[in-house]
């Protein structure tokens, strides 16, 4: 290697990422700081053999080396059947508002359990417009997103008012869900019914994380049915698990174009670090991924898609040192492609696991500036 070309790689891997950006917000409620890292931590696992996923740096390799990425991805998500036809979802009911249709509908996975969802339309389409996939977070519901606007993940409706399609469904023992699970009326309190599924879809050979990435792709399946669905330009948003919804989504699925993240961007030896492997549902576990890589080479997937990324440097679920190593990698990952601009990651100081309206307006200006309405 020359010493030029060294030099050049130097600066390329150390330079700044531009997409790193800090605020301050006008209204959080605020977190916990951290300690440093491992101080509590038992020896055997400080000891633990960490995977170093090598950050990719010449793009021709990493293009063959994301489809195996992927195909490992998918390997520790199980065995996950083929999904249902999109063509049997059944519409429900419609509700016509001043500015869109609110679209009761189900499906049945072709597994185990109806899925319920609610699909947003709004009025005079002349073309096919952009959909956006809203995911709740842990213990939420469609209805959050959708319809219930003094939640501050309600983004359905100020998204729709704006021309776009919105769709959300209700995830695995959550919703509509609760009680639908393998004890049936039996389990209606969490975590009881997570654990449950989560135990069932091991004997199954699958994963529950990965049934529920599954349904979401049936939600994709089913909005390249829709005529009003611009299939070639949808996006995925959520806080929380909705969060960890939206980048793994995107990771398995390339028909994701845009994706807004809220309060889950983690790594796995960052909660290790932290002793916060507890801030997460027995849902956000998948058996061998950590044997493998961390949470950046699932991210890496997502390029050179647009990424944004909104964080608290409070959140116990997402410690903000694995955040800066994820703003780091990424960024060298985005900067391969020559797509810096196309990944960000904001983060707010004093906030905790929290859904600010800042964070809210940022993923409103993303979807218009990654996907347009075209009018």
């Amino acid at each position: 290697m020359t010493r030029t070309v060294a030099l050049f790689l130097t600066l390329f891997l150390l330079s700044p990422i531009l997409a790193q950006e800090r605020v301050k917000p006008a209204n959080a409620k605020g977190g916990k700081g951290f300690g440093e890292p491992w101080t509590d931590v038992p020896t055997e696992y400080k000891n633990l053999r960490i995977h170093d996923w090598p950050i990719p740096t010449d793009l021709a390799k990493w293009q063959k080396d994301r489809v195996e990425t992927r195909k490992t991805l998918q390997q520790c998500m199980g065995d996950l059947p083929t999904r249902p036809d999109p063509r049997k979802v059944k519409v429900l009911s419609k509700v016509i508002g001043d500015y869109y249709t609110e679209e009761h509908f189900e499906f049945h996975n072709g597994v185990d359990q109806i899925v319920a969802g609610i699909l947003l339309i709004p009025h005079r389409i002349k073309k096919p417009v952009p959909a956006i996939i809203l995911a709740h977070g842990h213990s939420g519901s469609k209805e959050i997103l959708t319809v219930n606007e003094k939640n501050a993940q309600c983004a359905g409706p100020s998204l729709a008012k704006k021309g776009y399609v919105v769709v959300a469904i209700d995830s695995y023992f959550c919703g509509s869900r609760i009680g639908k699970g393998p004890a049936g009326s039996r389990e209606t309190k969490s975590p009881s019914e997570e654990f449950s599924l989560f135990k069932y879809h091991v004997l199954m050979g699958r994963s529950l994380w990965g049934m529920m990435i599954r349904d979401q792709q049936c939600v994709i399946d089913y909005l390249e049915t829709r005529p009003e669905v611009d299939a070639k330009q949808i996006g995925v948003s959520g806080m929380s698990m909705g969060c960890t919804t939206s980048w793994w989504l995107a990771a398995v699925d390339e028909r994701i174009q845009s994706v807004v993240g809220v309060a889950c961007f983690t790594r796995y030896t960052e909660l290790l670090a932290h002793g916060n492997l507890r801030s997460h549902g027995i849902y956000y576990f998948v058996p061998g991924v950590f044997a493998k890589f961390d949470t950046e080479a699932i991210h890496a997937l997502i390029a050179p898609r647009p990424h944004l990324e909104l964080s608290g440097d409070e959140d116990q679920g997402a410690p903000l040192d694995g955040v800066i190593q994820l703003e780091k990698k990424l960024g060298q990952v985005y900067r391969l492609y020559g797509k810096e601009s196309n990944f960000r990651s904001i983060v707010y100081e004093k906030t905790g696991h929290e859904y600010l309206s800042e964070m809210r307006s940022e993923m409103v200006r993303w979807f218009e500036k990654t996907l347009p309405i075209v009018k």
